[in-house]
């Protein structure tokens, strides 16, 4: 197993695609640090002038913490697409090349090629998300300097003073990394009922795009399922940024996504055992 998930990690990264992403996580995340640097205090003096009205803030305000936070705001909306083109490839990809049955002359079940496959999306999840964390955070940290934090949130006002901020961090890429194995579990699941990669990367982004659209809109019916709904507790990791974090909030959505990015494994196992790669 240990082989075949060496094997199936450096198809993942001889692939351009797989480079394009970390790519994009860079590329973005400097232009979002340069536009703050130039602009960022217009911006935040913007956002805070309510609370300027009842507050003296001093300080570094625009530090590297607010930073990684802007950035991840943005880049974990984004994130999920550059998940898909990986794991949206693992199993479409071999039926694509006609590689499928080859693979399975090997002894190697058929239950083993889905978990080595998903296990080597997961690691390429990790990744993503830990080059996130460096460009991110860390990069910011180098750029802005540390400080206390702000985070303006639409109802409240926090300020997490800067000895208890890295933790914060630690857990919420955490959670991050745990909510796009979930999306790489469906780009998966997705690609077992296909023959090309298009197909399960636009499906997994639609389905994203259309679940992200129900969980904030505010109409009795859609707040009923609301709950049910794997994206609505994917942006959990933002509870790590509150003055007191809701453990039991961010528990229950870690465990809402376990249980998708299980059941979606568990599909595919499901029917990949039962398709026909013959025809």
């Amino acid at each position: 197993m240990i082989k075949l998930l060496r094997i199936e990690l450096y198809k993942i990264f001889r692939r351009p695609r797989t480079y394009i992403s970390f790519g994009v996580v860079t590329a973005t995340a400097f232009i979002f640090q340069l536009a703050m640097g130039a602009g960022g205090r217009e911006f935040i003096e913007f956002g805070m002038q309510d609370v300027s009205e009842q507050f003296n803030v001093q300080g570094n305000i625009i530090n590297g913490y607010l930073v990684a936070y802007l950035i991840l705001q943005s880049l974990l909306i984004q994130i999920p697409l550059l998940v898909a083109l990986v794991a949206g490839d693992t199993l479409a990809g071999e039926a694509n090349l006609g590689t499928l049955r080859l693979i399975l002359t090997r002894p190697i079940t058929r239950t083993q090629l889905v978990l080595i496959k998903f296990f080597a999306s997961a690691i390429y999840t990790v990744l993503l998300i830990t080059w996130l964390a460096i460009i991110a955070l860390f990069l910011s940290l180098f750029m802005f300097g540390d400080g206390d934090m702000i985070n303006l949130k639409s109802d409240a006002f926090v300020l997490i003073l800067k000895h208890d901020v890295i933790w914060r961090y630690v857990c919420s890429f955490g959670f991050a990394t745990l909510a796009m194995t979930t999306i790489a579990a469906l780009s998966m699941f997705l690609s077992a009922f296909a023959d090309n990669s298009i197909g399960p990367i636009i499906s997994t982004m639609g389905i994203v795009v259309v679940l992200t659209i129900l969980s904030n809109l505010e109409l009795p019916l859609f707040n009923a399922i609301n709950p049910y709904l794997f994206t609505a507790h994917m942006v959990g990791w933002k509870g790590f940024f509150d003055s007191i974090p809701p453990y039991s909030a961010i528990g229950h959505s870690a465990l809402v996504l376990v249980a998708y990015t299980l059941a979606f494994v568990g599909g595919t196992i499901y029917y990949f055992n039962r398709k026909d790669i013959n025809s």
